[in-house]
C-alpha cells in the first residue's frame, strides 16, 4: 500500500578511505535525522564534565502537605547564570523557572510543584500538576482508581464511579534535548493560563482532568545548549536502559501518573512534525488501542498549528500519513513516546518547526533567532492546548482504552488483527504483531550464568513496573526443574508489552523497510548476561511471592585460609576486582582471566562481595600478578561511563589532548574509538604515542579504532566496514583466547566491522556466526553486494595479538559498551584490557 508521494531521503555518500574497505554509497537517511549517539560518536571523544552546579539557597526546597492538592513546595532558587544559552533566544533561563513557579503557587490553588529528581549536575527537575483542588480523601480515591485500572482492569471496566469520577491524567514532557528549548516556554505559558484563568471552561476542565508538566527534562543541556545530558547521553535514546538520572525521573512519572495521553516536545522539523509514526511499529503494542486516538489527536494538533496563521506552520507533517516507511519509525522502546505507550499512554513526539540550535544558533542574527523562538513557542502552546481539549472531549473513551490495554495483558489475550483502513491509510505495512510466551524464567543456582546479572535484570524489570515473582520452593515448567529462588515473569500481566520488549530477542526487520531512524535491535535477555528461559505455554502452578527487590547474590564460598577466585563474567565482577586493586591489594590473574585474591584479603573480599553482589570461590592453580590499570581513553560518552562504572581509572584523551602534551608515564592502556586519528597528531605527539605503544596495550572499537590500527601499524588485520547503519543483536562464535573465552554467544553491533587477511601473530577471539548472524535489528547489504550480514558471516569480529611496536592490542568490530545497554558484554572488554595491559 503506497503512502503520500513525499520524498524524505537525501543521498549521502560515506567512505572510510583510511580504512582498508571498499568505497560505497550509503543508504539514504531521512532528512529529519538528528545526530544521536550511534555512529556519529566515533568522531568526538568524551571529556570530563564538571561535576556540580552553583548551589541553590539552602533550605528552600521544603515540601508541604502531600496528602491532597495543591501541594505547595517552596522551590530552591538557583543563582543567576548569564551564560545560560536560552537567554540569547529570549527564552526562560533555568534559574528563572523556580521563581516563576513559586510565584504561581502563591497566586493559585490549582498548581502544585514537586521535585521529580535531579539532573546529572544536581539541578532540580520540576513536575508541575495542574488540577482543581482536592481534599486528601479525594486524592486517595483518585489514587485507588488509578491502581484499579492497572491491577484489576476487568473490575475497573465495570466501575461506573470510576468512569465518571476519574480525573484523566495527561503528561506533557519538555526539553528532553537540551538545545530544543521552546517546549519549556510553551508549557510555562499553558501552566500560567490554567493556573490563573477565571473562566468557567478552565474550571470545568480542571475538575475532570489532571495535567502533569515536566517543565525541563534536561536542564543541564538547556543551560549548556547541548542535545545531550551532562554525561554526554542522548536521553531520548535511553529509556530501555535508563542509565541517566533524568530518564529515571521520567520513568517515574510514566509509572506513577499513568497518563492516558502524553506529548514529548522536541525540535526542529520544518512545518512541524506530529506523530503517529511510520511503520515499523513496535510489535509488542496493542496498536489498535493506540492508532485510533493517536491519529485523531494528531489531526487535531495539525489544525491547531495551522490556526496560528503563520506561513511557517501552514503544512504540518504527520509521518504516518506523509512519510515513507522507516523514515520516522515507532519501533524502538528507547524514545520517550514509544516507551510511554507501554505504560498505557497514547503518546506523541512533536517536532517544532524553526531551527534555532546548532549552526543557526551561532550564525543567525539574534533578532531572527528570537523571531523563530516565538513561533516555536506558539506551536508548543497550540499542540498542548489541542491535546488537553482532545482528552477532555474523549475522556471516557481514553480511560476505557487504557483499561482495555491492561485487561488484555492480564488475561493473556492475543493481539488483535487490525483490518486495512482501520484508520485512513492503515495497511499491510503497518501490521506488526508478536506471540507472547506464557512466561520467562530466570533460574537460580547452577543453571544461572551470572547471579549478579540475574539480580540486576530482575531489579530493572521491577523498576519498570514489570511484575516478577520468586519461587518459594522448587518447581517444574516446560519439562525443566527449577530450584527455589528462581524468578518467574508471568506474561499474564498488565504491562506484558514492556516485559516482552525487554526479554524477547526481537526481530530482523531488514527486509521490511529500507532505512531506520535509529537502532532496531536490543535484548536484555540476550545481552545483559543472565540466563533466561522461555516458557511458551502451560499452567504456572508455582508457589511464589511478589518481588520488590532481587535477593542478595554476594558471598565468599571458600574455606578460611584459602585463596579466593573471582571469575570475570560480568561488569560487576570487574568492579569488585578493581575495588580490591584500588585498595592496594596484591591480586593475581590466571590464564583464563580469573582473578585470584590472597587469603589474607578475605575481609576485603567479603566487603566487595556484599557491595557488588559477586561470589568468590576457592582458587586453584598458578596466577600472575594483576595490578591496577590506568586507561587513556579516546572514547564516546557511553564507553567512558561503562569503563568508570567498572572501576577503571580513565583519563579522557583526544588528538587535541595528545598534541598539547600528554603524560603517558602512568598509563597502562590506550582505548581508541572516538576523536583520535593518528594522522591528526603533530610529530611530538606521534613520537610520545609510539614510545608508549612499545610497552603499553591498546583496545580499539569501530571505524575510528580500525583506522587507528591501520595508520599506526599495530596488528596485521584488514578491517572491512559493514553497512554503517547496520545495527542489532548478532550471534557470535567465541574462541578460547583471553578475550573470547567465556563471552556471551550474542553481541551487539552498530556500524559493524570485521577483520580479514590476518597475520600469523593475530588470533581470532570471536567470529560472527555462520549463515545470517543477525538475530534482531536492521542490517542490509549495500547495492553493490557488500557490507551485509551474509558477508560478515564467519568473519573475525574481535581479534588480538602483539603489535609490531611491542605492545598487545585487541580490535573490536562489535559494540560491547553501546549506550550503557549490553551489560553482559562489559566483562569481555575488561578481559581485553587486563590482557592487553599485562605486558
Amino acid at each position: 500500500m503506497s503512502r503520500s508521494a513525499r520524498t524524505v531521503f537525501l543521498a549521502l555518500v560515506l567512505s572510510l578511505s583510511a580504512v582498508a574497505a571498499p568505497a560505497y554509497a550509503a543508504p539514504p537517511p531521512t532528512t529529519h535525522r538528528d545526530p544521536g549517539n550511534g555512529p556519529e560518536r566515533n568522531e568526538i571523544a568524551a571529556t570530563d564534565q564538571p561535576m556540580s552546579v552553583a548551589r541553590a539557597a539552602a533550605g528552600e526546597n521544603v515540601a508541604g502537605d502531600h496528602s491532597g492538592y495543591p501541594r505547595k513546595t517552596k522551590l530552591r532558587v538557583y543563582p543567576e547564570n548569564t551564560t545560560d544559552k536560552s537567554i540569547k533566544l529570549g527564552l526562560a533561563p533555568y534559574h528563572a523557572i523556580a521563581p516563576k513557579l513559586n510565584a504561581l503557587q502563591a497566586r493559585s490553588d490549582r498548581i502544585s510543584v514537586e521535585i521529580a529528581g535531579q539532573s546529572g549536575l544536581g539541578r532540580d527537575l520540576y513536575l508541575v500538576t495542574i488540577t482543581a483542588p482536592e481534599s486528601p480523601s479525594e486524592t486517595r480515591r483518585q489514587d485507588a482508581w488509578r491502581s484499579l485500572i492497572e491491577n484489576d482492569p476487568a473490575r475497573a471496566a465495570r466501575d461506573p464511579f470510576l468512569r465518571h469520577g476519574y480525573k484523566a491524567p495527561v503528561w506533557i514532557n519538555n526539553n528532553i534535548h537540551g538545545n530544543e528549548w521552546e517546549g519549556t516556554d510553551g508549557a510555562l505559558r499553558v501552566i500560567e493560563k490554567l493556573a490563573t484563568s477565571n473562566d468557567r471552561k478552565t474550571a470545568e476542565l480542571l475538575k475532570r482532568n489532571r495535567f502533569y508538566f515536566n517543565v525541563t527534562a534536561n536542564p543541564d543541556g538547556r543551560v549548556a545548549g547541548t542535545r545531550q545530558t551532562s554525561q554526554g547521553f542522548d536521553p531520548n535514546r535511553d529509556f530501555v536502559t535508563a542509565s541517566q538520572p533524568e530518564v529515571r525521573a521520567m520513568r517515574g512519572i510514566a509509572i506513577g501518573k499513568q497518563p492516558l495521553m502524553m506529548l514529548d516536545e522536541h525540535g526542529y522539523v520544518a512545518n512541524t512534525l506530529i506523530e503517529p509514526t511510520t511503520p515499523p511499529h513496535g510489535q509488542n503494542y496493542d496498536f489498535d488501542l493506540y492508532i485510533k486516538h493517536g491519529y485523531a489527536n494528531g489531526l487535531g494538533m495539525e489544525k491547531a498549528v495551522q490556526a496560528l496563521g503563520r506561513p511557517e506552520t501552514a503544512k504540518p507533517e504527520i509521518p504516518f500519513r506523509d512519510y515513507e516507511p522507516g523514515s520516522w519509525d515507532g519501533w524502538a522502546p528507547i524514545y520517550t513516546a514509544q516507551y510511554a505507550m507501554y505504560h498505557g499512554a497514547v503518546s506523541f513526539t512533536i517536532e517544532i518547526p524553526m531551527r534555532v540550535n546548532n549552526a543557526d544558533y551561532e550564525t543567525q542574527p539574534v533578532a531572527e533567532l528570537q523571531r523563530r523562538a516565538v513561533i516555536n513557542t506558539e506551536v508548543v502552546e497550540a499542540t498542548i492546548g489541542s491535546t488537553l481539549n482532545y482528552v477532555d472531549r474523549n475522556r471516557g473513551e481514553l480511560i476505557a482504552n487504557q483499561i482495555e490495554m491492561f485487561r488484555r495483558g492480564t488475561a493473556g489475550e492475543a493481539q488483535r488483527e487490525i483490518p486495512d483502513g482501520f484508520v485512513p491509510g492503515f495497511g499491510p505495512e503497518d501490521r506488526y504483531r508478536t506471540e507472547f510466551p506464557r512466561a520467562y524464567v530466570i533460574p537460580a543456582g547452577a543453571d544461572q550464568r551470572s547471579a549478579v546479572a540475574a539480580s540486576r535484570l530482575v531489579d530493572h524489570l521491577v523498576a519498570n513496573d514489570v511484575r516478577v515473582r520468586q519461587a518459594d520452593r522448587a518447581f517444574s515448567l516446560a519439562g525443566r526443574r527449577y530450584p527455589a529462588g528462581s524468578y518467574v515473569v508471568d506474561m499474564h500481566q498488565p504491562k506484558r508489552g514492556l516485559a516482552n520488549v525487554m526479554l524477547e530477542q526481537g526481530s530482523d526487520i531488514s527486509a521490511k523497510v529500507p532505512v531506520m531512524y535509529d537502532i532496531s535491535g536490543w535484548s536484555h535477555r540476550l545481552l545483559w548476561g543472565a540466563s533466561v528461559d522461555i516458557v511458551k505455554q502451560g499452567r504456572l502452578d508455582i508457589r511464589a511471592h511478589d518481588v520488590v527487590a532481587a535477593s542478595p547474590t554476594g558471598g565468599v564460598d571458600a574455606a578460611p585460609g584459602r585463596d579466593l577466585a573471582l571469575k570475570l563474567v560480568d561488569g560487576k565482577d570487574v568492579s569488585a576486582a578493581n575495588d580490591l586493586l584500588n585498595r592496594g591489594l596484591a591480586l593475581g590473574r590466571t590464564d583464563d582471566g580469573t582473578v585470584v585474591v590472597p587469603a589474607s584479603a578475605r575481609q576485603a573480599a567479603a566487603e566487595v562481595a556484599d557491595r557488588y553482589g559477586v561470589r568468590f570461590t576457592e582458587a586453584s592453580g598458578p596466577a600472575t600478578p594483576l595490578t591496577r590499570k590506568t586507561i587513556a581513553a579516546a572514547v564516546g560518552p557511553d564507553e567512558l561511563k561503562a569503563l568508570r562504572d567498572m572501576g577503571f581509572d580513565v583519563r579522557p584523551v583526544s588528538a587535541a589532548v595528545l598534541n598539547a602534551g600528554f603524560d603517558w608515564s602512568r598509563v597502562d592502556l590506550l582505548f581508541v574509538s572516538s576523536g583520535l586519528r593518528y594522522t591528526d597528531l603533530n610529530p611530538a605527539a606521534k613520537d610520545a604515542l609510539r614510545a608508549f605503544l612499545a610497552r603499553g596495550g591498546v583496545v580499539t572499537r569501530g571505524a575510528t579504532g580500525a583506522r587507528f590500527n591501520t595508520d599506526v601499524g599495530l596488528l596485521e588485520a584488514r578491517p572491512v566496514a559493514g553497512w554503517e547503519d547496520g545495527n542489532g543483536v548478532v550471534s557470535v562464535v567465541n574462541g578460547t583466547g583471553p578475550v573470547g573465552g567465556g563471552a556471551l554467544p550474542d553481541s551487539f553491533v552498530y556500524g559493524p566491522f570485521w577483520f580479514t587477511d590476518l597475520g600469523s601473530s593475530v588470533s581470532v577471539e570471536q567470529r560472527y556466526a555462520s549463515g545470517n548472524p543477525l538475530v534482531a535489528g536492521h542490517w542490509r547489504t549495500r547495492d553493490d553486494g557488500t557490507g551485509g550480514p551474509l558477508q560478515a558471516a564467519g568473519q573475525a569480529a574481535v581479534v588480538s595479538g602483539t603489535s609490531g611496536l611491542g605492545g598487545r592490542a585487541v580490535l573490536f568490530g562489535t559494540e560491547p559498551l553501546f549506550r550503557d545497554h549490553p551489560k553482559g558484554l562489559y566483562s569481555q572488554v575488561a578481559r581485553a584490557i587486563y590482557w592487553a595491559a599485562a605486558k
